[in-house]
């Protein structure tokens, strides 16, 4: 039955039901509480979280969103079945972690991961475009330094609590939202009562659907990322056929539940500055093709024990503490009284996209091997 089931997992179709699967979930999630057009978003998701443990005081975005945890938790599950959960760790974690704080930085700029992107598009988002052109054009560079002996070195197997630091930590998150304790007046743990992290799905409809997708994402190796960089490196269009089968299951469901609006301006929790869009994505999909993997993989990855994953996934949700401390994250477009006014990013938050190209790119030219 197990080689059955990795047989199909493994296979165009299996990788088509795993896209699919997905993209109804995502829609089904914004019906049952989720923002708009933000059913499934692991930036988005983690800025969440990061504003409800402390890490930031941005009031409207702060909450222990259950899917998080329901990624991990349902990777493990699936690599424990399996016999996939393997213990590594120590391939540049310092690099890996300062990549996850620069990706956040790059995704909070769109306001959106990889994956929200495709849920915008579905959704009728038009500002989703320059951002996924600038994913494309980021893990084009990642591409062309991993064609130039770009290498973060090999991880290395250790000892087996290594690798359960993070389901743990997963399940630590899981008692705070279900217990709720106040550690002090005034203190965490910060719960939003306006604005997206007011807005969510019951807790068990939440864990469900992440456990779910955690599990089918493991089994499928599931990346947006790289399913671009497949199709650049080796014009292996197996992971963009999951991709393009979010895309369209997102889109039918949205249509279904009479949640597609198609518009450019004003949409929810987005703003249309098409530049640092575009830029903003460009950063992070860079981010994620020298880390090895987009927000979604490193989840799924650290549930089967890979340190260095987790290490990133840290850095993300340090990064959006960062970003809203200090004023990087963009602003969305605001309707008032029939007046658009455009969001978008601060001088800060420019300069911090630009710093973190830069960073990548020096990464990407310095961290190379000869290639024989």
């Amino acid at each position: 039955m197990r080689d059955r089931l990795t047989q199909f997992f493994a296979s165009r179709w299996g990788i088509i039901f795993v896209g699919a699967a997905i993209g109804i979930l995502g829609p089904v999630l914004q019906k049952a509480g989720n923002p708009t057009n933000m059913g499934i978003c692991v930036a988005c998701f983690e800025r969440d979280i990061a504003g409800a443990i402390g890490l930031h005081r941005a009031n409207i975005v702060q909450y222990l969103r259950p899917e998080i945890p329901g990624f991990v938790l349902g990777s493990t599950i699936a690599a424990l079945i399996f016999r996939e959960f393997k213990a590594r760790s120590g391939s540049a974690p310092i690099v890996r972690f300062v990549l996850g704080v620069f990706a956040m930085i790059g995704a909070l700029a769109f306001l959106g991961c990889p994956w929200r992107a495709s849920f915008r598009l579905a959704g009728g988002d038009m500002t989703s475009l320059p951002a996924l052109l600038g994913l494309i054009i980021g893990i084009t560079g990642g591409v062309w330094f991993l064609r130039s002996g770009y290498n973060l070195g090999r991880s290395q197997k250790t000892y087996p609590a290594v690798g359960w630091i993070m389901p743990i930590l997963m399940i630590g998150l899981l008692l705070l939202l279900i217990f709720r304790p106040v550690f002090s007046e005034g203190g965490p743990i910060f719960f939003s009562d306006k604005g997206p992290g007011s807005m969510y799905a019951p807790l068990l409809v939440s864990l469900g659907v992440g456990l779910i997708i955690g599990f089918l994402a493991q089994r499928s190796r599931f990346c947006t990322m790289g399913a671009v960089r497949d199709v650049i490196l080796m014009r292996d269009y197996h992971l963009i056929s999951g991709l393009l089968g979010l895309i369209v299951a997102a889109l039918l469901t949205n249509l279904v539940l009479g949640q597609f609006k198609i518009g450019y301006t004003g949409m929810p929790v987005a703003h249309s500055n098409w530049l640092w869009n575009t830029l903003g994505m460009v950063l992070a999909g860079l981010a994620y093709s020298l880390a090895g993997g987009c927000p979604g993989r490193q989840l799924f990855l650290s549930g089967e024990g890979d340190g260095d994953s987790a290490v990133f996934v840290l850095g993300m949700i340090v990064g959006a503490g960062i970003a809203h401390n200090f004023n990087l994250a963009a602003k969305a477009d605001a309707v008032s009284d029939g007046v658009l006014t455009v969001g978008g990013l601060s001088p800060f938050g420019m300069a911090a996209v630009i710093l973190g190209i830069v960073f990548c790119l020096l990464i990407g030219f310095t961290l190379r091997q000869k290639v024989a």
